[in-house]
């Protein structure tokens, strides 16, 4: 099964990393300017296959290193996904007075989407295996890894949150950075500390380095994530955001498997 599922992937690299962020920022920006009838615009059956088949590549590419202990830790990080938003949705701490503005599928407890780890638990994923790729035997320390993961995770969010406030997903009632007040990235550096240092006790280090090196699509959606949001925070000018999203772009370049052979090999037939 393992086998068959990452040569699903494994023949649909570009289908599933290029053309499906593409058309899905396209659908997203045609909903938020209501070019799009009403049955489509914010589909939620179509936002949340869209992004499950983008996580596919993260979730096959991990599967092989999730045994109990790892599927342990990670049932302690979705409870805690869904307990600091219902926190955050009640309190407004710790990101700051923000309501949803779309329907993001079922509603948890009617206050939080139920696919809420769908959405945030991969964002930790990637940053975490971006870091231990680039780092290397300088992730070796967990003094190292852990602050440069816990970075890149309020990194991503640099780049998602003013995309999705220019398209309406959600809103802060207190806006500086492109809408986004700095109260939300305090929070993210709560939660992307609490949420890489869950995944630090979940996996092997050496087992998920080893991995990350032999997977070669395992951060594929990390670069769907990058075309996604990066082009959406480019047609909205958020310039600061789009620059962000450049950086990532670096550090797949760093990990020595984005270039114009794997996008050669990557194309369909």
């Amino acid at each position: 099964m393992q086998r068959r599922l990452e040569r699903i992937v494994r023949e649909n690299r570009f289908t599933i990393a290029v053309l499906f962020p593409v058309v899905g920022a396209v659908t997203l920006v045609a909903s938020a300017e209501g070019l799009l009838p009403p049955a489509l615009a914010y589909n939620p059956l179509l936002l949340l296959f869209g992004t499950l088949v983008m996580r596919s590549p993260l979730l096959v590419g991990l599967l092989p290193r999730i045994d109990r202990w790892a599927a342990g830790w990670l049932a302690v990080l979705t409870a805690y996904t869904y307990a600091i938003e219902i926190l955050g949705v009640r309190t407004d701490w710790p990101y700051g007075a923000f309501e949803y503005g779309v329907s993001l599928g079922p509603m948890a407890f009617g206050e939080v989407p139920l696919a809420l780890p769908l959405f945030f638990l991969p964002l930790v994923l990637n940053a975490v295996l971006l870091t231990v790729l680039v780092l290397g035997p300088l992730g070796d320390r967990a003094l190292v890894r852990i602050p440069v993961a816990i970075a890149a995770v309020v990194a991503v969010d640099l780049v998602l949150d003013p995309g999705a406030v220019a398209i309406g997903f959600w809103t802060f009632e207190a806006g500086g950075y492109y809408g986004v007040p700095r109260s939300n990235y305090v929070g993210w550096v709560l939660s992307g500390t609490v949420a890489v240092s869950l995944v630090d006790l979940a996996f092997d280090r050496a087992a998920l380095l080893e991995r990350a090196r032999d997977c070669e699509f395992i951060l594929d959606d990390l670069v769907s994530f990058v075309l996604l949001w990066g082009s959406i925070n480019l047609l909205y000018t958020n310039w600061l955001a789009a620059g962000v999203a450049g950086v990532f772009c670096l550090g797949l370049f760093a990990t020595g498997r984005y270039d114009l052979e794997m996008v050669r090999t990557a194309l369909p037939g």
